[in-house]
Order: C-alpha cells, then structure tokens, then sequence
C-alpha cells in the first residue's frame, strides 16, 4: 500500500493528476477541495494516498489532509458508496460540513451533494455517526476544554469541524471558544472561528 506521494504536479485535468515522483508519474484522483488547496500549495505537494484495486483497474486516489483521507476511508466503508462516489460527496460539500451533517442527522444537506439521494444520505449519517460521536467524544477528555465547555455540544461539534477541515487540535479550541462567546448557532461559531484562523 502507498501512504503518501511526495512529488511535482506536472498534469491536471479536471478531477485527475499526474505527479511526478523519481520520473515517475503517478495519476491520482483528488477531490475538489484537495485540488483548490494543491493549486494554493504550488507545484511540488504531498498527497495522502488509497490504492483501490479490482480484478480490471488498479486506482489511485489522493488527499490533501490526512482527515480527508480518513473521511474518505469511512465513507467507502458504506454500502453502495465506492471510492468514485466518496471523491464525489468529498467534492460536494466541505468535510467540516459533512461532520456537522452527520453529527446533527442533516438529511437535507448531505442530500444536496451530487449524486447522493435521501436513502444514501440517511445510509451515510446513520453508519458514520458513531465513529464521528467517538472522534468528538475524545475532545471531551482534552485538558484545553473545560466541565462546561465540554457539556457544550456546539463547541464540540464545531471543534471537530475545523479539526476535519485539518486545523490543528488547539488552534481550533481556542478559535472556536473565541466565536463561541459571540454567538449560539453553530454555523456562525464555525464561520467565525474560520474567518479568525485567517
């Protein structure tokens, strides 16, 4: 299995890319928000890769973020959801916002995404909320956050957010505990503590 590819884009079309590693290039899938941040990084990047691979066609599907990449391999762990329509949903909507989704039984939102009707969006919320409950849950046990924060589900959800965004773990307490204090609704915190991470 290949981790991860350091090398150069050297090609780039539409969803697919060819990155150069020792004359080597390896074409990679990625989704749209791996790609936006692959333009902002420059030529030379590093990708978190999955090699799908099946009796006719060996695939190779790269993340920006190692979240991305764990996002990625939840999602292909649901029935009726192969590596093309994990990149799909991944392009669709933000993973901040697909946790968000999937931590408050979202329907509508997930259903919005391409390619996702209402029976794969409720499929999606109902297998990966207990892995995405626990991932929360372990911030509950984080010296950052106090009894009260803890008790806070707004301020958990929205940290496990912008960590799935990849914010690193303190930089997301202490931004979303910033917006928390200007706002009750979930969606602003998270928007806010954004805006405050530049």
């Amino acid at each position: 299995m290949i981790g991860y590819i350091k090398g150069e884009v050297v090609e780039l079309n539409g969803n697919t890319l060819v990155l150069e590693n020792n004359s080597i290039g390896f074409e990679v899938t990625v989704s749209n928000s791996s790609i936006v941040r692959i333009n902002q990084a420059g030529r030379f990047v590093k990708l978190f890769t999955y090699m799908h691979v099946r009796e006719d066609e060996i695939s190779l599907y790269g993340f920006f973020t190692r979240e991305e990449k764990d996002m990625f391999l939840k999602l292909i762990t649901i029935s009726g959801v192969g590596p093309k329509a994990a990149i799909s949903i991944l392009s669709g909507i933000e993973i901040g916002q697909l946790v968000l989704a999937i931590l408050s039984n979202d329907v509508k939102a997930l259903s919005k995404v391409k390619g996702i009707g209402k029976k794969t969006a409720e499929r999606i919320i109902l297998e990966l909320k207990e892995s995405v409950d626990a991932e929360t849950a372990s911030l509950l046990n984080s010296e950052e956050i106090e009894p009260k924060e803890a008790e806070d589900k707004d301020v958990v959800d929205a940290i496990s957010a912008l960590k799935a965004l990849g914010i690193p773990h303190q930089d997301a307490i202490k931004a979303v505990k910033s917006a928390r204090s200007q706002t009750d609704k979930i969606e602003e915190i998270i928007a806010i503590a954004l805006r405050s991470l530049g």
